[in-house]
């Protein structure tokens, strides 16, 4: 490689930020990092270099939040009406916390100005997400909009449709449910009802993305569980109207709040920190595979009080053969100890048919079994209030978001729950931190920032494809101080700047719009 010159490797950042921070500047940092002289020089490039990644990915994202703050139409809810009123007043199921009506009072706002809303909602299992969304469509109804619920899968789709329709019902308040098996008559019917505009509220699958699916007027849609959904398909609703709907994404994914900043910068962030009262805290415990007898009579005490039961196989890719065999080894232990016909055992894996895997569920849902023997695939949200134990199989073997995620399918009755953590005697240290952390906290925000201590960023779910964290050097867990600093400076510079046309910080606006990435240049006078 030949020389390189000061004017290959330009300056890219304000002088007011590198004296402020006492940076040098680019060309000395790459060359200061590539042949330093001493440990001085390559720690004064490697501090340069990081805080250039993070603050430009800071920049990025802010430019695209207040572009959509600035420049995007959306509909606009002007009132609180009858129906939000009537609902609050004499149908709340409970009183709502405090965190719940903070984040009424942010959607609230975000939908009375004009502006598109795009919210990630971030809430604990069980801390009353699905609450918040309906008093949303409440919100949108009395304001004569259309309001639509998208969920991952069928069975969740038809869980959400059965809990707000049994909400809404002293109301007046028609609410449809649209999913890949609506018979075609029925289809049809409810494609005519919501062009007319007789249907206020549509939850379904992404059947309801269909081209032949229009609205009368679509005023929010609710997405749950966001990482099944990419950002493609987000926009093909927002195609519905002429007025893109207002975005609400929900997620029991604990995301720790450092990476939700960086990686969904670009959505505004609500967070639903508290349980609701009435909520017992579930009891985790460790058991090592000698202890499976005593587990399996724990159990047996927890069926005979009328209880349902959950084991859990791990699946690890490398091999399905293997977790297969295990999980077919595994279920013949299950029934070993509870044999039919006293006991019935559903079971769903990866293998089976959907309609196999629907029926499984549905048994297990409608108490026809008391033991759900399964791998990964219970899905995120199946609501069995009746299920009191959750047996996780080989638990050293999962993520602690993922031990966390299948924690919380219990605990969601008025009875005690218990996970119990099945693992060999051999654990390595991660493991071991892993079920220590586990068995110490119910907190799935602590438990994300663990995870974020333990695994690094690129394996947290639904951030690996968003290309936002491909930082060189920079790591958003070590270097959290650096990048707190970087988005604050971020944030200032464009509240001062938001179009970067002053003289400082032209150098900032070239470099950018060389890289073009993912801000609408068009939009940057």
């Amino acid at each position: 490689m030949g020389m390189v010159h000061e004017k290959d490797v330009p300056e890219n950042l304000p002088e007011s930020i590198l004296n402020r921070l006492k940076l040098i500047n680019r060309f000395k940092a790459y060359r200061q990092i590539h042949f330093p002289q001493n440990e001085e020089e390559f720690n004064e490039a490697v501090k340069r270099i990081k805080f250039e990644e993070l603050f430009l990915a800071q920049l990025r994202m802010n430019m695209l939040r207040s572009q959509r703050h600035r420049f995007s139409k959306g509909v606009v809810f002007e009132k609180v009406g009858d129906l939000f009123n009537t609902f609050y007043d004499q149908h709340l199921p409970f009183q709502l916390t405090g965190a719940q009506k903070r984040v009424i009072k942010e959607i609230r706002n975000d939908t009375a100005r004009g502006k598109q809303m795009n919210r990630l909602l971030q809430g604990d299992v069980g801390s009353g997400k699905t609450i918040v969304a309906v008093l949303c469509m409440l919100l949108a109804a009395d304001n004569v909009y259309q309001s639509c619920l998208m969920a991952p899968t069928e069975i969740l789709a038809r869980q959400h449709f059965q809990t707000i329709s049994e909400l809404l019902k002293d109301m007046d308040v028609s609410v449809a449910i649209l999913t890949g098996s609506t018979k075609v008559a029925g289809r049809r019917k409810i494609l005519q009802q919501l062009k007319d505009g007789d249907i206020q509220i549509l939850i379904g699958t992404h059947a309801v993305i269909e081209e032949v699916v229009q609205f009368k007027n679509l005023g929010i849609v609710v997405i749950d569980e966001q990482h099944r959904f990419g950002v493609a398909q987000r926009a093909k609703l927002w195609q519905k109207a002429d007025l893109p709907p207002h975005i609400l994404v929900m997620t029991a994914t604990p995301i720790p709040r450092t990476l939700a900043m960086t990686a969904y910068g670009d959505l505004d962030y609500s967070v639903i920190d508290e349980l609701p009262p009435g909520r017992q805290s579930i009891t985790t415990v460790h058991r090592y595979e000698s202890q499976r007898s005593k587990v399996m009579s724990f159990i047996r005490t927890e069926i005979d009080k009328g209880r349902q039961i959950y084991i859990v196989f791990p699946l690890i890719e490398e091999s399905a053969k293997l977790d297969y065999e295990n999980l077919m080894q595994g279920y013949e232990n299950v029934k070993a100890y509870f044999p039919e016909p006293k006991y019935w055992i559903s079971m769903v894996h990866g293998k089976q048919p959907a309609a196999q895997k629907e029926q499984n569920m549905k048994r297990f849902v409608d108490k026809d079994t008391q033991i759900m023997v399964s791998t990964t695939v219970i899905e995120v949200g199946v609501n069995v209030p009746n299920a009191t134990v959750m047996v996780i199989e080989s638990a050293e073997k999962f993520g602690l978001s993922q031990l966390h995620q299948l924690r919380g399918r219990v605990g969601r009755g008025a009875d005690k729950s218990y996970c119990i953590l099945l693992s060999g005697s051999k654990l390595g240290n991660d493991a071991r931190e892993r079920i220590s952390i586990m068995t110490s906290t119910n907190n799935g925000f602590e438990i994300a920032e663990k995870d974020l201590e333990l695994r690094g960023p690129g394996e947290i779910e639904g951030t690996k494809q968003s290309g936002v964290l491909n930082f060189k050097l920079a790591s958003i867990v070590q270097d959290r101080q650096v990048l707190d600093v970087a988005r604050n400076m971020a944030a200032n510079l464009l509240d001062n700047d938001p179009d970067l046309s002053s003289a400082e910080n032209l150098l900032l606006k070239n470099f950018l719009k060389q890289k073009k990435g993912s801000v609408l240049w068009s939009k940057i006078s």
